[in-house]
């Protein structure tokens, strides 16, 4: 069940397993529990990654989901390190977007170490703006789909540290979060290990999915927060709706 896509109110795309999970888990988490529907993309199969294997990934990944509370989670299989923001792509995420019909899109940081990221955070961008023209026919089990636009695209960070637009309290939902990034055994710090290191298998990284957010925490008041950029202004019909 977890890989058919079904209607939800917030679509999260990542370029690899576990980038939704490491940056927006604790935003999705809560979202969910406060009674909200969402989603997880996966573009490619992570299958450059040093260590484990795609299928361990898979298996990792939909286990990840569950945790959070995903409706649903699915592989669009582009290329690892590979793809291009082309029409084939494109039309890969607008059908995604069509049948899922998200009020809000969450996806990779706008520029970032890893080059699939921001090549993702431009892809899924593109696609959610073509997604709201009638005049790109797209079809699901042979059936067409009618245009859908989310209303907002938001843009997580990952590696680097880039100033964030507004910040989510996620104060309450890091074991959460914490409990589906680790889900991912064969990717993060294991003592045991005997695969080679990777930046995102140290102790150091590890940390940082605590320290990290426990600052983006201080500087809104609260324990633990979760940033995000956005290409367009954040809109509120009332000053009170921000505090």
């Amino acid at each position: 069940m977890l890989e058919k896509i079904i209607a939800v109110d917030i679509l999260a795309f990542g370029a690899h397993p576990d980038d939704v999970e490491m940056s927006a888990g604790a935003t999705l988490a809560k979202e969910i529990a406060g009674g909200k529907t969402a989603g997880i993309v996966d573009l490619t199969r992570g299958e450059l990654g040093t260590r484990g294997t795609p299928e361990i990934r898979r298996q990792e990944a939909l286990a990840a989901a569950d945790v959070l509370g995903a409706s649903f989670r699915v592989n669009l299989d582009m290329a690892d390190g590979f793809f291009q923001n082309d029409i084939a792509n494109q039309l890969k995420v607008i059908e995604v977007l069509r049948q899922a019909r998200p009020k809000i899109v969450l996806c990779n940081a706008i520029q970032d170490r890893h080059i699939d990221h921001p090549k993702a955070s431009n892809l899924v961008a593109d696609a959610c703006f073509l997604s709201g023209l009638r005049k790109i026919e797209t079809s699901h089990q042979g059936h067409p789909q009618d245009a859908w636009r989310p209303a907002q695209v938001y843009h997580y960070i990952q590696w680097n540290d880039i100033e964030p637009d507004f910040v989510v309290d996620v104060t309450g939902f890091m074991e959460q979060k914490l409990t589906s990034v680790f889900a991912y055994k064969s990717q993060f710090y294991n003592p045991d290990s005997q695969e080679p290191q990777t930046p995102i298998s140290t102790e150091n990284t590890r940390d940082s999915l605590t320290y990290r957010y426990r600052n983006l925490g201080r500087l809104i008041g609260t324990d633990f927060g979760e940033g995000f950029t956005t290409k367009r202004y954040v809109a509120t019909g009332s000053l009170f709706d921000l505090i």
